[in-house]
């Protein structure tokens, strides 16, 4: 009796702790992405900036993996069994995936994107405009489809031993495949072109001008976007090693199954899906203009909820007048 109370107090420790982890990571990733597309639609410049429209694209692949994935992702660690259906089951682990694929594949075009503006700022003019960076989100969404469409038969709903679980429904050797196809595509090779793209940039700004001389105004603005997206690149690359790298244990390294590892691979999905909340913070600490936006967002709710209170209290007054009156 002490020893299954002992178990059932840490299960529920361990559940709280989870559920104040996915709560923390929706609500503020809902917030955080919003403010962010609200800033760059309000801007006017979305039709201008090749750059953010990039970032708007991370920031809706994000903002729908919070939305859609994570309050689910919440309930298998923190629920007794799966109680959202067969369908739900597929969909949500085919946006983790689509999502994933689309955010990093959509890092790797800014970097492409960031290397040309850098190094052939007046020969990409022509290759860098609205409409072929249009197409290139496209592009990143057709290859994100086509990489994550497996994941619609991959998942499934099994009932084991009378408790309904979402579980891998293929076989062994199907999964084998599939989990190292979505860490060659969807990891390492991407990877190293934002490594081998970035590593070229870098070099470039800070060989090619005498860090002494004034730069021009332009100069110092690619530096810091430059420098914004190394970041963002950075914690995707750092949060989502985890998961992958326990996903290869699994598979080709010793990975027993219990508590411990358990433990760990609660972790290392924590953690991936933290990355969906961090690029807001990043940001807003490093560009000025995303927290002039900010600020922005913010001064203009205050001032509806104050227009709105005006507009209740002269109601009110009026209601009461006219009583008076009667």
């Amino acid at each position: 009796m002490n020893l299954s109370s002992v178990n059932f107090s840490s299960r529920k420790a361990e559940s709280v702790v989870i559920s104040l982890g996915f709560s923390v990571i929706f609500l503020v990733g809902t917030v955080g992405n919003s403010l962010v597309l609200a800033v760059l639609l309000r801007n006017g410049q979305m039709n201008t900036k090749t750059t953010n429209m990039f970032i708007l694209n991370l920031g809706v692949a994000d903002l729908c993996f919070i939305v859609f994935c994570v309050p689910f992702q919440a309930t298998i660690y923190t629920l007794d069994e799966w109680v959202f259906g067969a369908a739900v089951c597929k969909v949500v682990h085919f946006i983790i995936f689509l999502t994933m694929y689309a955010s990093i594949f959509t890092l790797t075009a800014v970097s492409l994107d960031r290397y040309l503006a850098i190094c052939y700022p007046l020969r990409s003019r022509e290759m860098r405009t609205p409409k072929n960076a249009l197409a290139s989100i496209c592009l990143v969404w057709a290859l994100a489809l086509v990489f994550s469409a497996p994941y619609l038969s991959y998942y499934s709903q099994i009932d084991l031993a009378g408790t309904v679980v979402c579980i891998p429904g293929w076989e062994s050797k199907p999964r084998i495949i599939m989990d190292v196809c979505t860490f060659i595509f969807g990891y390492l090779l991407p990877v190293l072109v934002l490594g081998l793209t970035y590593a070229c940039t870098i070099r470039y700004l800070w060989t090619s001008v005498d860090p002494v001389k004034d730069m021009s105004e332009s100069r110092r603005s690619k530096r810091k976007v430059t420098k914004m997206i190394i970041v963002v690149a950075a914690l995707f690359c750092l949060c989502w090693l985890p998961h992958h790298l326990v996903i290869l244990c699994m598979w080709f390294g010793r990975f027993p199954l219990n508590h411990a590892t358990y433990v760990l691979r609660i972790l290392s999905h924590l953690v991936a899906y933290t990355n969906s909340c961090l690029n807001p913070i990043v940001y807003a600490l490093v560009s000025k203009h995303f927290r002039k936006g900010f600020r922005k967002v913010f001064s203009c709710s205050l001032k509806r909820r104050e227009v709105n209170k005006v507009h209740v209290v002269q109601a009110v007054n009026t209601v009461s007048s006219m009583e008076m009156s009667n």
